[in-house]
C-alpha cells in the first residue's frame, strides 16, 4: 500500500510539473479506483497531500474532523509529489508546448470517461 501511495504521489507530481495539475484530476481518481477510498476520503486525503507543504490545511482539517482524511496516505503522496514535480518540470521544459497541450487534453478526456463510466 505504501508503494502504491508513493507511486500515486510521483505520478501526480510529474503531471503537476508538466501540466500544473494533480489533486482533482490525478490523485482523487487514483485513490478512488486504486486504493478504494470513498470520494470524500480521496478528496480529503488529496487536499491534505497538496496543502501540507504549504501549511494551509484548513480544508483538510474539515475533512479530518469528519473522519474523511487518511493522514498517512496524504504524507506518502506528498513525498512522491515532491520528487515527481521535479521530474515533471524537467520533462515539460524539454517538450514542445503544443505536444503538452494535446497530451493534457487526452488525459482529461480519459479521466472524464473513467469517472463517467465509474
Amino acid at each position: 500500500m505504501t508503494l502504491l501511495l508513493l507511486v500515486i504521489g510521483v505520478a501526480a507530481g510529474v503531471l503537476s510539473g508538466i501540466f500544473g495539475i494533480g489533486g482533482g484530476i490525478v490523485i482523487v481518481p487514483a485513490l478512488i479506483y486504486l486504493v478504494k477510498m470513498t470520494p470524500q476520503q480521496a478528496a480529503g486525503t488529496s487536499l491534505a497531500a497538496l496543502v501540507l507543504p504549504l501549511g494551509a490545511a484548513i480544508g483538510a482539517l474539515t475533512y479530518y474532523r469528519e473522519s474523511q482524511l487518511n493522514i498517512k496516505a496524504a504524507l506518502f503522496i506528498a513525498i512522491g509529489m515532491a520528487a515527481g514535480a521535479f521530474l515533471g518540470a524537467k520533462i515539460a521544459t524539454s517538450v514542445d508546448g503544443q505536444v503538452l497541450r494535446r497530451a493534457f487534453a487526452v488525459l482529461m478526456v480519459l479521466m472524464a470517461g473513467k469517472m463517467w463510466v465509474g
